[in-house]
């Protein structure tokens, strides 16, 4: 079983990474592949009540290769973790077969709270490097989280999420609605141009009261 597994993570690393030549070349120097081993063997300890042990399998895989995976999270064969250096997965976090992790994403909890606190990512789904799925939410098949988006609600499947909140920008390849706006312009220029225009209409008005009066004594004058 485990052998199976791991023939499954070595498969998804090459067909996912063009930079890969070999599987025995990802064998021996992939940290995603090497952090997954790792992780079925402390999954296995904490299964069998070894908690203090499985978690120290999980410290000791998290120093090698910089990925940190609780040993109770759920990974399906097939994962590929690329890169794979700051990704942390939680306690009640599951992963489907097939989805690719990019380096710096998170699946995480949200507070302090009990149970099933992290999220569940369906099969084939794509989160992108730097991206925080928080919570207790369902990231549906083959969906696509944008790097460095920060995900609070549940993303239907074969979406594609962006921004921090995340919001959905495309579902089946086709743009949603509310599909994010490009605000190019300089929100201080904008504030300094409406100073200005109230500096002109108060010099205006200020202008009007210290001339009012010599006009009015002008008026006089004429009419004597």
């Amino acid at each position: 079983m485990f052998f199976k597994r791991l023939r499954k993570d070595i498969a998804a690393a090459k067909a996912n990474d063009p930079a890969a030549r070999s599987k025995f070349e990802i064998w021996l120097t992939y940290p995603g592949v090497h952090a997954l081993s790792w992780h079925r063997f402390a999954s296995r300890l904490y299964k069998m009540h070894l908690k203090l042990l499985a978690r120290m399998v999980s410290q000791w895989a998290r120093f090698r290769t910089g990925i940190e995976i609780h040993p109770a999270a759920k990974i399906a064969s097939g994962v590929f973790i690329d890169h794979g250096a700051g990704v942390v997965i939680g306690e009640t976090a599951e992963v489907g077969e097939g989805t690719v992790l990019y380096q710096g994403c998170t699946l995480g909890g949200t507070g302090k709270e009990s149970g099933k606190r992290h999220p569940t990512v369906g099969k084939n789904c794509v989160i992108s490097a730097g991206a925080k799925v928080l919570g207790n939410i369902t990231v549906g098949d083959f969906a696509k989280i944008g790097a460095g988006a920060v995900v609070l609600k549940d993303v239907p499947p074969r979406a594609t999420v962006v921004g921090v909140p995340a919001r959905i920008v495309k579902i089946d390849g086709v743009r949603t609605e509310s599909d994010l706006e490009q605000d190019k312009s300089d929100p201080v220029l904008r504030e300094l141009c409406a100073l200005r225009e109230r500096t002109f209409a108060l010099e205006e008005k200020l202008n009007g009261l210290l001339n009012g009066p010599a006009e009015i004594k002008e008026d006089k004058n004429e009419n004597i």
